[in-house]
Order: C-alpha cells, then structure tokens, then sequence
C-alpha cells in the first residue's frame, strides 16, 4: 500500500479546512482499486449492531447539470443507458438543471427533458436546481416569472407519488401535510436501512433576493426544508435507520458558518452578502443532532473542483465545534456527459460506503431514437392542478399499525451533534493527474477522501 497527501481543494477566503491522507491501494496492473482515509476512530466499530447483519448491497449514481442544449439530450440519455447497465443499480438522483442558462423556461422543453428522465431504468429523483426556475427571470430564460415556473414543475415533474424511471420507488411528498401542501419538490425515500431526502435548495444563494420587502418566497421554503429535515431525522430514528443522505442541487458552502449573534441588531456594520443557506445548515446542524448516526450531504460544486468530488467534513455547530457525524460530498465531474459519481452501499461491512466517478464506455453509441413529445407548446401554460387527496397535519411519521416498535435511542453517543468519530478531516484538492477508474471509501461517512476525475 502506498500513501500519498491528498490534492488541495482551491482554499476561499477566510475558510478554515483541515489536511488528510488519502491512501490509494493498487493492484499488480496499476489499476487503482480503493482509498482508505484516515482517521477513523473506535466509536464507529460500534455502529454496526448484529440486528443489520443481512443488510443488502445497493448502488446509486448522481448526475447533474448534463442538459444545457438540445444537442445534450441524446449525450444526456446515453449517460443513463450506461449507469443503467451497472448491476445493482438501485436509483440515479439527477441533482438539478434539466436545462441550461440560456434555454427559455417554456413548458415545451420541460416536457422533453421529463421525458427523457423517463426513459431511466433504474429509478429516477429528479432535484429542482438553480436554471430549473430561480433564473427563469433573467431575459436569456424568458423572462418568467420564477415562482411560476417552479409552480409548474411542482405540477408536473413532481406530480406522481413515485420516482420517475421506468422501475420507479415509491416516495413520500411534504405536501402530504397540509402546512406545506406547495412543496411537492421535497420528497423522502428508503433503501435498506438509509433514509434519502430531497430538498429545493438551488444556487446561486438559495435565492435569496436583495430587493426591499418580504423575501417571501425564500422565507417561507426555509421553514418547509427545516421541518422536512427535522422529519426526516425524527422518521429515521424511528425506523431505526443506519445513515441519512440528503441531496440539494446548490452549494451551500459549508465552511461558512455564522454562529447566532443575540446582540446583531445593535451593531451598525452589516453583511454586505447574507447568507441563504444560513438556516439550511442549522438544520444540518439540529438533524445531526436528533440522528447520531451518519448524515451525508450531496451537492453540487460550485467552484468545479479539480478532482471528480470532494467528500470533507466543514460544517461546525453554534460552539464553533466540528460536527463530526456529517459529511458532505461535492460533485464536480470533468466531463459532464461522460461521467457519474457512484455510491456502492453495504451496511453490513466497514466501511460502509465506496464512492467513485464512472466513464460510459467509449465504444457505447448514441441513441438514435429521441422521447417523442406529445405536443410542443410555444410559451408557459398552467395545466390543471392534479388531485392531491386528503392532506393531514400531522406529518408521516406515525408508525404502521402492526410494526413491531423499534428502538428509538440513539445508537452512538455523540456530543455538540458529534457521532463518536473522533476528530473530522476536510479535503482542499488540486489538480493531480487520473487515475482512472479510481474509488474512494468512506468509513462510516465521517471519514474523508477525494475522488480524481479525468
């Protein structure tokens, strides 16, 4: 085995990340198989009770931002013919931006790109992200209104109480509790002992808006995302879960955490740059708290790191603390068209988690044949509210009558929304050159290691 230093992520201003080591274990052909990081502390041989010894293997992929034209839709579904060829694919997450800057937010090219996430094998979640509607007001996107748009896709691409793909999952809307009836976008699955959810979270800033008033767009999907994260924690308790993921299309950089200030209103200086995500990762911050065990978050890489993902831990609590049972992830493959982040899931084994970046074959062809659309509408148009059924207050977290009641402590001992891994590490990379076909593990998820691309 031979260790090497890790890359360093390009650092941002005033940001405070921690070194690891990364160690790459290479076979007699020069094939890298594996990354084993350091770090990984005692707490975490205590994590895999005897109850989850027949845990099943799944695997993912996340893809995202691979549709900025037409001429990437037939790249675009060649990249989901390949990922749904690996075997054990359990589900694809397509982590926001069906569409590109310039595109015009028309109902017509939403359908043909829904269409198009339709053809999927394997299941299909599909998350709003930033050119999906918070730019669909700038005049390249149309100039739409961008609570409209995002009102249409709530319509359609979230109208079904399941994923898209052809084998889809059943999953679970907040719009099923009444309170939050609008927020069809964020949604919660299960697969095997982890429990999956999907927030409307989309860069720039989590659109926020500077302009005078209410911010009322942004104040409200803030206090919905708090509680479906808090729900989801409460729900994953109760399910006796083994790991949460969360994934959000925009960067809510992590390293930035402003601790509550009692006295701000008495001070004359101000921000010039509020922050969006802000109360996203206290909620980050209370989930890991109400879950002690693993809590992954997956987005997608603003600064388009130099390697295929970044996996660090930078987020801290109100103490200044490192909340070391959170992980993040952040994707920045080089060849958007041509590569996906893998996820390989075994609960049963230690560690638990493989991420690497794939590349489609190079000999597959391109698909010939394009989704066929019913019709082509030449601007926006609100087709008819769906039929959402009864709604409750109460969010769906009671438990099924006849379950067998499962244990609802924690199962690792934790301190300021720690899990008992020891010291947390954060991964700044730089360019390197490719190892192709590398994969990283992370043990337990706290754990660190960076993933190269091309």
């Amino acid at each position: 085995m031979r260790i090497i230093d890790a890359p360093r992520r390009p650092q941002r201003p005033r940001k405070l990340r921690a070194a690891l080591t990364l160690a790459l274990t290479l076979s007699g052909g020069g094939v890298p198989l594996a990354g084993v990081t350091a770090g990984l502390s005692a707490g975490l041989s205590t994590f895999a009770p005897a109850a989850h010894a027949d845990t099943p293997r799944y695997t993912f992929a996340v893809i995202a931002n691979t549709m900025q034209s037409a001429a990437d839709e037939a790249p675009t579904q060649r990249l989901i013919e390949a990922i749904s060829r690996e075997r054990d694919m359990s589900f694809i997450v397509y982590d926001g931006n069906l569409k590109g800057a310039k595109e015009a937010c028309r109902d017509a090219l939403y359908e043909r790109r829904h269409a198009l996430l339709e053809t999927s094998r394997p299941a299909l979640f599909f998350i709003p992200g930033q050119h999906d509607w918070a730019d669909c007001g700038t005049a390249e996107a149309g100039g739409f209104d961008p609570v409209e748009r995002l009102d249409q896709l709530r319509q359609t691409l979230f109208a079904d109480a399941t994923s898209m793909g052809q084998n889809p999952i059943a999953l679970t809307r907040e719009s099923e509790v009444s309170r939050f009836r609008p927020y069809r976008e964020n949604v919660r699955w299960q697969v095997g002992d982890t429990v999956f959810v999907g927030l409307n979270a989309p860069s720039p800033n989590n659109h926020y808006l500077t302009a005078g008033g209410r911010n009322g767009e942004f104040e409200d999907r803030v206090i919905a995302n708090a509680f479906w994260l808090e729900h989801a924690g409460e729900y994953a308790k109760r399910r006796d879960a083994r790991a949460i993921v969360v994934f959000i299309q925009g960067d809510p950089d992590p390293e930035r955490y402003e601790r509550p200030d009692r006295f701000a209103w008495l001070r004359f200086a101000r921000n010039t740059r509020r922050d969006g995500f802000l109360e996203f990762k206290r909620s980050l911050v209370k989930l890991a708290q109400i879950f002690r065990g693993p809590v992954l978050v997956i987005h997608c890489d603003d600064e388009r790191a130099s390697s295929g993902f970044v996996i660090d831990q930078p987020l801290r609590n109100d103490k200044g603390l490192l909340v070391t049972n959170l992980t993040r992830v952040a994707l920045a493959p080089h060849d958007r068209l041509n590569q996906w982040i893998q996820v390989e899931a075994d609960l049963g084994r230690k560690p638990p988690f493989r991420v690497s970046v794939r590349d489609v074959p190079k000999q597959m062809p391109m698909p010939t044949a394009q989704p066929v659309m019913p019709r082509d509408a030449p601007a926006a148009s609100m087709p008819a509210v769906p039929a959402l059924g009864p709604a409750s207050e109460l969010p769906p977290l009671l438990q099924t009558p006849g379950e067998p009641q499962l244990d609802q402590q924690p199962r690792i001992p934790a301190d300021q929304g720690g899990g008992g891994y020891g010291p947390a590490t954060s991964t700044p990379p730089a360019a390197q050159p490719h190892l192709p076909g590398a994969s990283s593990v992370m043990p337990g998820l706290p754990a660190s290691s960076v993933q190269r691309g091309p």
